[in-house]
């Protein structure tokens, strides 16, 4: 929250206004890629609990246990708050540039 106030106040607008479209950019990609990530791994699991690569209690099922695990926090969390940083870091930049200018 105070990257926006610290890189405008030593650095200038013209690197915030950088770090903003940095952000922008890449949280949006890394936020699209954690909640297809995680819905596709969720989904595996339940492809081999369908009967399909081994099943139940193969090695592949182990394995798509583990990516579940993993997936569902990618889906349900950590996706949805990086949109919510960007919109703060953007919120904070817009309050506090007034007093940079």
């Amino acid at each position: 929250v105070l990257t926006p106030i610290l890189i405008g106040v030593y650095v200038g607008p013209e690197a915030l206004g950088g770090l903003l479209a940095g952000s922008l950019a890449s949280g949006v990609l890394l936020a699209i890629f954690m909640a297809n990530a995680g819905g596709a791994w969720d989904n595996a699991k339940k492809y081999v609990e369908a009967g399909n690569l081994g099943g139940k209690g193969s090695d592949v099922h182990k394995a798509t246990i583990v990516g579940d695990t993993v997936g569902d926090p990618f889906k349900d969390t950590c996706g949805p708050s990086l949109n919510i940083l960007i919109k703060l870091m953007s919120i904070v930049a817009v309050i506090f540039v007034p007093l940079l200018l």
